[in-house]
């Protein structure tokens, strides 16, 4: 179907005209930025839903996890929990419910830029602490860090291989299209040296902002205490081509039209998010995938137990396992990466 090109696009296609091609990082700021603060982008009636939407199965493990590691950390009286990107609020509130059986009640602290999410995430969280960033966090104590599909939104750049060598991914505008195009500028010097060699037309990608936000996690963890979860879908070996991509109403879509009114994201590097995570301070307790997370978690004796206790809904509860956990669904695309501060003890399913 077509559609009325965005106010977001039009004022694209108006800075191309002007000052010519933009890079992919560029746009895929834009287009996420508009994206967020314009809507709630979650469940059945917005763009895609995320693993603490299909199940409170998800949080409540999410939750387990964390005062695991704080009661073998010795239970540390004064704690933080921090989401970045906590969407609707779900999974913080399923795993705070679980973590505060075990004796877990820490300050919740929110990292949230959408004024349309803040106000939903307030009606589940009322005392909750809201901040714009990282930087602003709390110093007094551990912290006990959730990052779930948060990073795959954050602009990526992308380089292109052509034939007069390694130039960025740029983003023109004709015909009332958007359309990627290699750069003029060369960029052979920012191409690490054992991949230079790749075929023309091989494209690789890296993600200064999610670089940022895992080692400012990791600084924090190194200095004051406690351990993070990273979960998003990714690789955890590099790897060549372009990862972007958009949805809207629960289908891809193409990224490169009308921008700013799909959800778009890119596969996170978690190879490389380790690297960081390491230089900056923390221990990497692994990567792995999240069906096996989960699993080692015990979500499948929950399953039953839940499908046991309300037995109506037990085919949707054992979906919801099969969504999470599926091989053919999110327990393999979608990866977990463990961290904790170098005093801390290492984390259950790593």
């Amino acid at each position: 179907m077509i559609t009325e090109p965005s106010k977001l696009a039009h004022r694209l296609a108006r800075l191309i005209a002007a000052t010519g091609p933009i890079s992919v990082m560029h746009y895929m700021g834009e287009a996420a930025a508009h994206y967020y603060a314009s809507r709630d982008p979650l469940g059945v009636a917005g763009d895609f839903i995320t693993a603490p939407e299909v199940s409170q199965m998800f949080g409540e493990m999410i939750g387990i996890w964390l005062a695991d590691i704080w009661i073998r950390a010795g239970r540390p009286p004064r704690v933080h929990y921090v989401e970045a990107g906590p969407g609707r609020g779900t999974l913080a509130r399923d795993a705070l419910g679980a973590a505060r059986r075990f004796g877990l009640e820490p300050e919740v602290h929110l990292v949230e830029g959408s004024p349309a999410l803040r106000a939903v995430q307030q009606g589940l969280l009322p005392s909750a602490h809201w901040h714009d960033d990282l930087a602003s966090l709390p110093e007094d104590g551990p912290l006990l860090v959730v990052v779930n599909e948060f990073l795959d939104a954050l602009p990526l750049r992308q380089l292109v291989k052509t034939e007069a060598g390694w130039r960025e991914r740029m983003v023109a505008h004709g015909d009332g299209r958007f359309v990627p195009i290699a750069g003029d500028r060369p960029m052979d010097a920012a191409v690490p040296p054992e991949r230079r060699a790749a075929a023309s037309g091989a494209i690789i990608e890296s993600c200064p902002g999610a670089a940022a936000a895992v080692q400012a996690v990791a600084q924090r963890l190194a200095a004051q205490g406690g351990a993070a979860l990273f979960i998003d879908y990714g690789y955890d070996a590099p790897a060549n081509g372009s990862s972007l991509q958009a949805l809207r109403a629960h289908q891809r879509v193409d990224p490169f039209v009308d921008p700013g009114e799909a959800d778009i994201t890119a596969l996170v590097d978690f190879a490389g998010m380790a690297q960081v995570a390491q230089a900056a301070g923390a221990r990497w307790l692994g990567t792995v995938p999240q069906g096996a997370f989960l699993g080692a978690l015990g979500i499948a004796e929950r399953a039953e137990a839940l499908a046991r206790a309300a037995p109506g809904q037990a085919g949707a509860v054992r979906a919801a396992l099969d969504r999470l956990t599926g091989a053919d669904q999110m327990g393999t695309l979608f990866k977990v990466m463990g961290l904790a501060a170098p005093a801390w003890p290492d984390g259950a399913g790593f």
